[in-house]
């Protein structure tokens, strides 16, 4: 029994020595010396897209004034979207709520605060538009200001398929980080190795930097609103960790 004890703690010193050891070389392997560096690529390509944020707000002293009010005028928008020849499937309601308008009446200096007044119902609904002709986007906007939106009109030019700009921008953050790990290595003297790892930033897919405007309220009959699409930039970030020759 003895003999089988010792044996027993015999052979759990050994494994525990073995995973120290092998703990050891871990650590040692891990601390091989590197050269971590970060590449930023950015590259141009014009918007194919645009997304139209329309918003109707209409007011009076009961919710369902003014959600008939609402309802009436997006109805219009709604309508006008179709005859431009807009598919359903580009339309989508994208927030609409009814609050309450309360005025809060001053209070006399020594009197008691003054309850708020309920004094009507505002109905708000936004529609997003997505438009696949930037030709028209102007007309488009013209007549929905002419057809009661009013409030928080929005432009988000966008690309359908980004793939060939994100590819160039990635090449261009790779490029960017050998340049710098390069730079590096022959500051410090030592000559540059293998890549162990690549990692593009953040962990999440590249998004577009695209320019947004915001639409100006027009008077009806006016010009049609005057737009430049420019073109979107695609940046992309890599982190590159490269080996040191010994």
């Amino acid at each position: 029994m003895s003999r089988f004890l010792v044996s027993a703690r015999g052979l759990a010193t050994l494994l525990l020595c073995s995973i120290v050891l092998a703990s050891g070389a871990v650590w040692a392997e891990s601390q091989e010396p590197r050269i971590l560096v970060s590449g930023l690529g950015s590259a141009q390509q014009a918007p194919d897209q645009a997304m139209l944020t329309l918003t109707v707000e209409r007011e009076a002293e009961t919710a369902r004034a003014a959600l008939d009010a609402n309802s009436q005028a997006m109805g219009q928008v709604l309508q006008a979207m179709r005859a431009q020849g807009i598919a359903d499937k580009d339309l989508q309601t994208s927030d609409f709520s009814i609050q309450p308008r309360y005025v809060y009446p001053k209070s006399m200096p020594g009197e008691e605060p003054r309850a708020p007044q309920l004094v009507g119902y505002a109905v708000v609904n936004s529609l997003t538009v997505r438009m696949r002709d930037l030709e028209r986007v102007g007309a488009v906007l013209d007549e929905a200001v002419s057809l009661g939106v009013n409030r928080d009109g929005r432009i988000h030019f966008i690309n359908s398929d980004p793939t060939a700009v994100l590819a160039q921008a990635r090449r261009l953050a790779m490029a960017d980080a050998i340049t710098k790990a390069q730079t590096l290595a022959e500051a410090a003297g030592v000559e540059l190795g293998k890549i162990l790892e690549i990692s593009e930033g953040g962990g999440t897919p590249p998004r577009p930097m695209a320019k947004v405007a915001v639409m100006a309220a027009m008077a009806p009959g006016a010009e049609a609103v005057p737009i430049a699409a420019g073109e979107s930039q695609f940046q992309v970030s890599v982190q590159v960790i490269f080996a040191i020759e010994q």
